[in-house]
């Protein structure tokens, strides 16, 4: 068996070397520009999210920040993206292409779709439809061996904060923004309505039925959840904004979210707990269902710009549940 994944593992690092050359990653240029690996894929990022924070541009891209802030730099330099301050909160700055940076886009997709266009053709569509399905597999599982490396208990502090910090509101945004843009395209729409019901629920946090909390590490927030006691019936509370940076999940800083929030609901009287999420969010679904979470509704919507499965989710509470 131990012979057999060793000799798998050679073939698969054999076709993604070739994978690699193939893409033009080995070039100092790709994708028919005169840019690098890095600036094609910032520029695809950026024209795909209409407007997106450099946080955000560093998730998306697994990259550090100050690699990001020499890219961006360069960008801005060779005017292919531009800089726009937001009008909720005036110390995020979101970038945006410029004409320039469209008309790269343009040249970007047309070298990238005719490539795979020529590459799928020599396929079945059996084939074709393998190659998709293991692509997104593959990656998708890169993706969680990467979190679990990196974040491992012995290397990583991960603190549990109450209460409001300065720039929560806005880091908030940015989690959220990146992790939906990438999993379904949510865009403007999406970014302006969340913007607007957080700076609300902020504005009244004082409030002893509302309360939200963060995870940091290193001082940076990672993640968040929120309970706004005020916004539903009498004895709802509404779970808001449940979210975990994109490299960080895998490291149980979800549950430990989720516990303390709940605890909250608990503590407080609330009867029931609601939250509304969308369908495909599978890992998120099952750590709600674990914690008592039971689907009651699901309705196609397309509050934000995208008609998808909303699906709503109602925990009774601990203290209304009979003992046998």
């Amino acid at each position: 068996m131990q012979q057999e994944l060793s000799s798998l593992v050679s073939d698969v690092r054999l076709a993604s070397r070739n994978l690699v050359r193939e893409f033009g990653f080995m070039n100092k240029t790709m994708a028919g520009t005169d840019l690098s690996a890095s600036a094609v894929h910032a520029i695809i990022e950026i024209g795909r999210s209409e407007g997106l924070s450099a946080s955000a541009l560093c998730e998306l891209l697994l990259l550090e920040k100050s690699t990001v802030s020499r890219l961006v730099k360069s960008l801005l330099e060779r005017q292919e993206i531009t800089e726009r301050r937001s009008k909720q909160d005036t110390r995020i700055k979101y970038l945006y292409l410029t004409d320039k940076g469209r008309k790269t886009l343009r040249v970007i997709d047309h070298y990238a779709e005719k490539q795979v266009s020529a590459a799928l053709s020599q396929l079945s569509t059996s084939s074709q439809q393998c190659v998709l399905k293991g692509l997104q597999q593959y990656s998708t599982a890169l993706r969680a061996s990467s979190s679990q490396s990196e974040f491992n208990p012995s290397n990583h502090i991960i603190n549990i904060k109450k209460g409001y910090t300065p720039t929560i509101l806005g880091r908030i945004i940015e989690l959220m923004h990146a992790h939906m843009n990438q999993q379904y395209g949510f865009g403007r729409k999406f970014e302006t309505r969340i913007t607007g019901d957080i700076a609300e629920f902020f504005s009244r946090i004082d409030s002893p039925q509302n309360e939200t909390w963060r995870a940091e590490t290193g001082g940076r927030i990672i993640g968040s959840i929120s309970i706004d006691g005020e916004d539903l019936d009498e004895g709802i509370a509404h779970l808001r904004w449940f979210i975990v940076s994109n490299t960080m999940r895998g490291a149980g800083v979800g549950e430990s979210l989720l516990t303390r929030a709940l605890d909250f609901c608990d503590k407080h009287g609330f009867e029931q707990t609601h939250l509304w999420t969308v369908k495909g969010l599978d890992a998120a679904r099952k750590l709600y269902e674990k914690h008592g979470f039971v689907l009651a509704e699901e309705y196609f919507g397309d509050q934000w710009g995208t008609n998808i499965l909303e699906q709503k989710f109602v925990r009774q509470s601990l203290q209304k549940i009979t003992p046998y």
